[in-house]
């Protein structure tokens, strides 16, 4: 069995079986990226700095290990999900608010 056909999208994107170094380092930077913004879009609030230093860091923490389960299991693409669907509804709910205001 062929382990470049059980890669993930991004994995495979990122040509982890080939280069790992480099792969593992940008499907970890990518993890990180969309978790900011799915935390940014659907969890984050006004918080001090050194509280949202403390979550940053633990969310980095925590991408550590979604990296490795993200080589074969579709974790970079589920964030990218969930970051299209919290873009969608922060749209529709500026809209609606925008629609109240006006009538």
């Amino acid at each position: 069995m062929d382990v470049t056909e059980r890669l993930s999208f991004f994995a495979s994107l990122y040509r982890v079986d080939e280069n790992p170094t480099l792969g593992m380092w940008l499907l970890y930077f990518t993890i990180i990226a969309l978790s900011i913004l799915v935390y940014k879009l659907g969890f984050a609030k006004k918080l001090p700095p050194l509280k949202s230093a403390v979550i940053y860091f633990f969310l980095a923490a925590g991408s550590t290990v979604l990296t490795f389960l993200g080589i074969f299991l579709p974790v970079a693409e589920g964030l990218v999900v969930a970051a299209l669907i919290l873009i969608i509804y922060k749209v529709r709910l500026r809209n609606h608010k925008k629609e109240e205001v006006s009538s």
